[in-house]
């Protein structure tokens, strides 16, 4: 992402540095980020929109209005953020609509909607009483379970089991749902269960699945637990490949079981590397 710093994007618009900081104030838009030193940034493409905008209409409400709708260039996660501050779903869908025309699914998710979820996180605090947050992650939860619904059958013999031990509002949650997302438009059999489900529960749908690959996801569930999802798992589907996403064990250096990261493409990629070919 490209960014200015506040006198260079009021250069751009023509105005000073004290009427883009009063534009911000009563408007929110456009909307900086700041650095760890307090400082504004600017996203350019945000400032190109309205500098244009402006140019048209010569009245700053109207330019707004408009930079808004149009925005500039692919969909950026800036302009879902703002979207989603403002609880504005029509727009959240323009602007996901708009990536998927230039990015694939997998793409439009993790380089737009995760990064857009996670700036909000940043944004509202505490995370627990942000509306922001709240209409975010529910929009984003929902997003991804309707490109789930939609997502081809499974081709591939193998089966993947995820583990969640996330939590409501948790960014990490929705990673959990991309990953198995881009798992199930690779072909694979993929069922993600909550890992504070009862043992018989998770023993019937191991029998019924015999996964190959078995993830623990997120950070919500102890050690003990986890210890017993795996013997479970190992009972059901021998030498099933066990995997750490998104930091469910303690980085001890003690433990052996590769991790995936946090990323949903790169975790599908190293999940499928893994599966019998």
């Amino acid at each position: 992402m490209s960014v200015v710093r506040t006198n260079a994007a009021a250069a751009m618009l023509g105005v000073s540095p004290n009427t883009l900081r009063s534009w911000e104030r009563r408007f929110g838009y456009p909307r900086p980020r700041r650095t760890q030193g307090g400082h504004r940034q600017f996203d350019l493409a945000e400032i190109e929109a309205l500098r244009q905008a402006f140019q048209e209409t010569h009245n700053i409400s109207s330019a707004i209005s408009i930079a808004r709708q149009r925005g500039a260039g692919p969909a950026s996660p800036e302009r879902l953020a703002d979207a989603f501050a403002r609880f504005d779903e029509q727009q959240a869908d323009r602007l996901l609509e708009e990536s998927l025309a230039v990015r694939s699914v997998e793409r439009t998710i993790e380089e737009v909607l995760l990064v857009a979820v996670d700036r909000c996180a940043a944004d509202h605090r505490p995370p627990g009483r942000s509306p922001e947050l709240g209409f975010a992650w529910r929009y984003a939860t929902g997003w991804l379970a309707a490109n789930q619904r939609v997502a081809p059958p499974a081709h591939r013999a193998d089966a993947v089991m995820l583990f969640d031990a996330t939590a409501p509002l948790d960014v990490d949650a929705l990673r959990v749902q991309a990953l198995e997302l881009a798992l199930r438009r690779s072909g694979v059999r993929t069922l993600t269960l909550s890992a504070d489900l009862d043992h018989e529960r998770i023993s019937r749908a191991l029998r019924a699945l015999r996964p190959t690959a078995l993830v623990l996801a997120g950070r919500g569930a102890p050690l003990e637990r986890l210890g017993q999802l795996v013997y479970a798992a190992r009972r059901h589907a021998a030498g099933v490949e066990v995997l750490d996403y998104c930091g469910a064990l303690p980085d001890t250096g003690a433990s052996t079981v590769p991790k995936l990261g946090t990323s949903p493409l790169a975790a599908r990629d190293l999940v499928l590397e893994r599966l019998p070919r």
